[in-house]
C-alpha cells in the first residue's frame, strides 16, 4: 500500500515515551498484519523543497558524504563516520504548524516527537527550471551541519497508475532531464536518495513496453545520481512485505538497475505504509538475497508510522490506532539494514483525516501519543 488526533499527555509520560522511542523500545509491538495496502494522497506542488507527498503501494492495481565513505562494520555505509547523523530540514509543514501554534495543547507532544525528528524532503512536482536549486538548498544546508539529508525523487511519468498521487513528468525524456537537474544539486557530501516510491512495485499497470522504458529510465537515473555525487546513496523501490513476493520484487528490481553498483546502493521498503519493522527486515533481506548484485547492497525502511503495525482491516488511508515507529537512525544494529528513515512525514494526511498531502495536527497528535 502506502499511500498514507487528542488528549494531553503529562510531561513525564512524554519524556518516558521519548526515551523508549530513542532506543527502539515501545515500537513494533505485535499487531495484526494486512496483506493489502492501497494508495496515497494527491501531492500538492512542492514550493521549495519541503516534504509534501504521501505515497503507498498496494498489491492491487486498482488501489493503488563527505566524499564516499566505506560501509561501517555492521550495517551502515559509513554516514555515522562521515557525518554526525541525519539532517532535519527546517522548512516543513509540521515545523510551520508548531511555530504558529505555541499555545496549542498538542504542540509540545507534536514538536518533541515529530517536528524535532529528521525526515525526508520530497521533490514531487515537475519543475525543471528550479529543481537543481531546490535540491541544492537542502544538500548545502545539510553539508554545512555535517549531516546526511534524505531526498525523495518523485516525478516519474504515470506515477501511482493515475491514482490519488498521479502526476510527475509528462514523458520519460522530460523525466530524464529533470533527474539531470536533480543530480546537479546533490553537491559532494553524503546524501540518501529514495528513488521513486511505487515506481517498481506498482509497475504492473503499465504495458510491457512502457514498463521496460520506465525501468531503463530508472536505471539511468541511478547512474546519473551516483556519477554526479559519488557520496550519493541511491535506493530503489521494493514495495513492502505485504505486496509482491521477494522473488517477484527482486526480478523487477533487476530490470530497473537495482543490482548494479553503478546505479544502486540497495532498496527501500514500507514508504508511507504501516508494516512492522521486523517484517520489513525479514522481507528486505529476502529481496536482497534474490536480487544478488554487489555484496554491499543494503536496505532502508520507513518507520514513520509503523509503531503499531498495519491495521487488521487493511485500511490504508489515515487509519486509526497507528503510531510513530522507531526513531530515524543511520545505525540500526541489523545486518544489511542501512537505516530506519522517516520518509513519510507523520501527520501529513493520506486524505481521510485532512486534505491529502497536508499536515493535519489531530492526526499527528494521535500518532505521536
Amino acid at each position: 500500500m502506502v499511500a498514507a488526533a487528542s488528549c494531553v499527555v503529562a510531561l513525564g509520560t512524554v519524556t518516558g515515551l521519548l526515551s523508549a522511542l530513542d532506543d527502539g523500545r515501545g515500537s513494533d509491538e505485535a499487531a495484526p498484519r494486512v496483506t493489502s495496502s492501497p494508495r496515497l494522497a494527491p501531492l500538492p506542488a512542492v514550493p521549495s523543497a519541503s516534504p509534501s507527498a504521501t505515497t503507498s503501494p498496494s498489491p492491487s492495481p486498482a488501489t493503488s558524504k563527505a566524499s564516499p565513505s566505506p560501509r561501517k562494520s555492521g550495517n551502515v555505509r559509513g554516514p555515522a563516520a562521515a557525518s554526525t547523523g541525519l539532517y532535519r530540514y527546517a522548512d516543513s509543514q509540521v515545523l510551520e504548524w508548531v511555530r504558529a501554534h505555541p499555545g496549542d495543547s498538542r504542540a509540545q507532544v507534536i514538536g518533541s516527537r515529530i517536528a524535532d525528528r529528521p525526515t525526508a524532503v520530497w521533490f514531487a512536482d515537475f519543475s525543471p527550471s528550479t529543481i537543481a536549486g531546490r535540491v541544492r538548498a537542502v544538500t548545502s544546508g545539510a553539508a554545512g551541519q555535517g549531516r546526511v539529508p534524505v531526498l525523495v525523487a518523485y516525478a516519474i511519468p504515470g506515477r501511482d497508475c493515475g491514482g490519488a498521487s498521479e502526476g510527475g513528468a509528462p514523458d520519460l525524456g522530460a523525466y530524464d532531464d529533470w533527474i539531470d537537474g536533480f543530480a546537479s544539486g546533490l553537491g559532494s557530501s553524503e546524501v540518501v536518495v529514495i528513488l521513486e516510491p511505487d515506481s517498481i512495485a506498482q509497475a504492473d499497470c503499465l504495458a510491457e513496453d512502457e514498463r521496460a522504458d520506465r525501468f531503463a529510465s530508472l536505471a539511468r537515473a541511478g547512474r546519473v545520481l551516483k556519477a554526479a555525487n559519488p557520496g550519493a546513496r541511491v535506493y530503489y523501490d521494493a514495495g513492502h512485505s505485504g505486496w509482491n513476493t521477494p522473488a517477484q520484487q527482486a526480478a523487477l528490481l533487476k530490470q530497473a538497475g537495482a543490482a548494479s553498483a553503478d546505479s544502486s546502493d540497495g532498496i527501500f521498503s514500507n514508504v508511507s505504509n504501516f508494516h512492522l519493522t521486523s517484517d520489513e527486515i525479514a522481507y528486505d533481506r529476502r529481496v536482497l538475497d534474490a536480487l544478488g548484485g554487489p555484496a554491499g547492497l543494503g536496505a532502508v525502511i520507513d518507520t514513520s508510522r509503523n509503531g503499531n503495525g498495519a491495521p487488521a482491516d487493511g485500511e490504508w488511508c489515515d487509519p486509526s490506532g497507528r503510531r510513530i515507529g522507531r526513531a530515524p537512525s543511520l545505525d540500526t544494529g541489523e545486518a544489511r539494514i542501512d537505516a530506519y528513515l522517516w520518509v513519510k512525514l507523520p501527520g501529513e494526511s493520506d486524505g481521510c483525516k485532512g486534505t491529502p498531502g497536508t499536515f493535519t495536527p489531530s492526526y499527528a497528535y494521535e500518532l505521536a501519543r
